[in-house]
């Protein structure tokens, strides 16, 4: 079927004139002279076929086939309104879906307190989350599959940008009755003789590359290598393993009973980016949560640091 000839301006003149009853009253709500009025209703009676009002000298009234299209020309204002409301929401970021690819962790600790705080700015936006392996984040984001990438830091092609949004600190965990918890901060060769379990390839290789200028009998190598954060932590609050990880995954960790320990000379930093597609224009709504995610993020950062910071401890020695 072809789309109709008429306008939504003849659509609300004739509505305006059908409410009020007169050309010259629904002129200035529509900010239109009278004869304008009257231009826009004939041609809106050319375009429909049958004429809208019967007129006299006296009044307006509505003919009875102007009464059969009065019903469905308001449905078609409504709807015209609805579209131009949520074409603004979207062009202003306050209506749409963002999908935010993750690491569990960051899934489970980080990005849902930002929702929820995106929420209460923006309640219309829906962020999803897309659950993810490290190794696939970039991907996930260069192939389309989320409008962006939120983990550490990786790799990236010509096809995906990188931004640093905070650092947090490889920390030990362990139990709290193990020798190592009863030391304020350690050192690398603190761990030399103890088994570490990693956290997924990704751990494995940041473990051992934090330490991979010393002599290779000194190196501290994991001695197994599970696919979740959450294992590894489970093993470590067994007392079967320690574990390494960046500070952020504590909501995690101390509800096992794990207790953290920085450990110094040099402390290794573990950034969390964010991926944004180099090539394709994400949504306006996935601009704005990128936009807030950054300051939200170092400020959600400062406050969780902020206690650390007050019981730092003396240099190791």
């Amino acid at each position: 079927m072809p789309l109709p000839r008429f306008s939504p301006r003849q659509l609300e003149a004739f509505v305006t004139v059908a409410e009020l009853r007169s050309f010259s009253a629904a002129g200035p709500r529509l900010a239109l002279s009278p004869s304008a009025v009257s231009q826009l209703i004939a041609e809106l009676e050319t375009a429909v076929g049958f004429r809208l009002f019967d007129r006299s000298t006296r009044k307006v009234a509505v003919s009875s086939a102007g009464r059969d299209f009065l019903g469905p020309a308001h449905t078609a204002l409504d709807h015209l309104r609805r579209a131009d409301t949520a074409a603004a929401d979207v062009r202003n970021r306050a209506a749409g879906v963002v999908r935010v690819a993750t690491t569990q962790a960051l899934a489970c600790v980080v990005l849902p307190a930002a929702m929820k705080a995106y929420r209460a700015e923006r309640p219309k936006v829906v962020v999803r989350i897309r659950d993810a392996a490290v190794e696939q984040l970039v991907d996930a984001v260069a192939a389309g599959d989320a409008d962006l990438g939120l983990g550490p830091d990786r790799m990236t092609g010509a096809d995906v940008t990188r931004s640093a949004l905070i650092d947090s600190p490889w920390v030990l965990w362990c139990p709290a009755d193990h020798p190592l918890a009863a030391k304020p901060s350690l050192r690398w060769r603190d761990l030399r003789d103890q088994p570490l379990v990693a956290a997924g390839r990704d751990h494995e290789r940041s473990v051992a590359q934090m330490r991979a200028e010393q002599p290779e009998g000194t190196r501290i190598v994991p001695v197994e290598v599970v696919d979740n954060i959450t294992t590894a932590l489970g093993l470590a609050a067994q007392g079967l393993a320690l574990t390494l990880s960046p500070a952020y995954v504590a909501a995690l960790a101390e509800p096992l009973g794990l207790v953290m320990r920085r450990v110094l000379a040099p402390e290794v930093m573990r950034q969390v980016c964010l991926y944004r597609p180099a090539q394709r224009t994400i949504p306006p709504a996935a601009e704005g949560f990128a936009e807030f995610l950054g300051p939200w993020l170092k400020a959600w950062g400062a406050a969780r640091a902020a206690p650390a910071a007050l019981k730092r401890p003396a240099r190791a020695r």
